[in-house]
C-alpha cells in the first residue's frame, strides 16, 4: 500500500473493469450494440494513437506481427467483445458478468486439450464446482429460455466467451510476444473498430441517431476512455510490480464490484440462487488458478510485455 501508483492501477483496474458490463448495458439502452462496440475500439484506437505519436513511438510492426494482431483482435475484440456487447442487447449486465467470469476455466480445459497444462485432481474439483454454478444459474432462470431472445442472447456470450479463450490460448501457444505492447494494441484497437463499424452498418436496420440518449452515449465514451484504455495501461503496469498470478485475483473482485452495481444502479434482481452460482463460479475458478505465490509479497523485473 505504500506503492501509491501499484495502489492506484489496481484500484483502477478492479473497479474499472468491473464497472464494463454495466457500461455496455446502459449504452446498449439506446444505441445499437456494434455500434457501441465498434465506436469504443475505434476512439480507443485513437487515443492510443495519440499518446504513441506524443512519446514518437508510432511505427510500422511488420506483416508478420500484424497478422498476429489481427487474429488477436478478430478473436478478443470482435468476436469476444462484439459478441459480448450485442449479448446484452437481451440478459442482463450480472449475469453477463457472472458467465463471463467462467472464461478461465474454458482457457484451463482448451490447454489441457491442446497439451500446454497438466489436468490435475486439483483441476477438476475447480471444473466441477464451476459448472455447479452454472447449473445455478440457469436452474433459477429456466424460464427465461423460453424466450427466443434470451436463448440467442446467451449463445452470443457464450460465443463470446470461447472467443476471448481461444484468443488466449492463441496468445499462449504461439509464445507472442512485443516490446511495446501499446503498438500493438494500436492496431488490434483500429482492426476491431473498423470491422464492427461495418457489422453496425450491415445488421443494423435502423440506426436512430437522435434516439441515441446522453447516458448512453456517456457510457460508450466512458467504455472507450476507461474500459479500453486506462484499466488496460493500469493492468500493464501492475505487471511490473507484482506478478500475473497477483493481478489475476482481480478478476474475482471485478465480478463481486459488477454485480453488485448492476443490482444498485439497474436494480437487476439478485436471487439467492444467483448468489450461490456466483459463489460457485467464482470458488471453481480460483482453486483452478490457486497458487501459493498468490499471496506472496513480491517484487518482480519487468517482462517482455505479451500482446493482450
Amino acid at each position: 500500500m505504500k506503492d501509491y501508483k501499484l495502489t492506484f492501477a489496481i484500484l483502477t483496474v478492479a473497479v474499472v473493469w468491473g464497472t464494463t458490463f454495466l457500461s455496455i448495458r446502459i449504452a446498449v439502452e439506446t444505441i445499437p450494440a456494434w455500434f457501441v462496440a465498434g465506436i469504443r475500439q475505434f476512439l480507443a484506437a485513437l487515443i492510443v494513437l495519440m499518446i504513441l505519436l506524443y512519446r514518437r513511438q508510432f511505427q510500422w510492426i511488420g506483416w508478420k506481427n500484424l497478422g498476429y494482431q489481427l487474429v488477436f483482435s478478430s478473436l478478443m475484440l470482435i468476436i469476444a467483445n462484439g459478441l459480448t456487447t450485442v449479448a446484452e442487447e437481451t440478459i442482463t449486465s450480472s449475469l453477463t458478468s457472472l458467465i463471463s467470469a467462467t472464461s478461465p476455466i474454458i482457457v484451463f480445459l482448451g490447454s489441457v486439450a491442446l497439451r500446454l497444462q497438466k489436468f490435475t485432481f486439483k483441476a477438476l474439483v475447480g471444473v466441477l464446482t464451476c459448472f455447479s454454478g452454472i447449473a445455478f444459474i440457469f436452474w433459477d432462470g429456466i424460464r427465461d429460455l423460453a424466450n427466443p431472445d434470451y436463448r440467442f442472447g446467451i449463445f452470443l456470450l457464450f460465443c463470446g466467451i470461447l472467443g476471448w479463450a481461444s484468443g488466449t490460448i492463441f496468445t499462449k501457444k504461439m509464445n507472442i510476444q512485443s516490446k511495446n505492447i501499446s503498438l500493438n494494441l494500436f492496431y488490434q484497437f483500429a482492426f476491431a473498430g473498423i470491422v464492427q463499424i461495418i457489422f453496425a452498418c450491415i445488421f443494423t436496420e435502423n440506426y436512430h441517431f437522435e434516439n441515441w440518449s446522453a447516458k448512453s452515449v456517456s457510457a460508450m465514451l466512458y467504455l472507450a476512455m476507461f474500459g479500453s484504455v486506462a484499466a488496460f495501461f493500469a493492468y500493464h503496469y501492475a505487471l511490473t510490480k507484482v506478478s500475473p498470478v497477483q493481478v489475476s485475483i482481480l478478476a474475482y473482485i471485478n465480478t463481486v464490484i459488477s454485480i453488485f452495481l448492476s443490482w444498485l444502479i439497474l436494480n437487476e434482481e439478485i436471487s439467492a440462487k444467483f448468489i450461490i452460482a456466483a459463489a460457485l463460479i467464482i470458488l471453481g475458478v480460483f482453486i483452478i488458478n490457486y497458487n501459493r505465490e498468490m499471496f506472496k509479497r513480491q517484487k518482480i523485473e519487468k517482462d517482455q510485455d505479451r500482446a493482450y
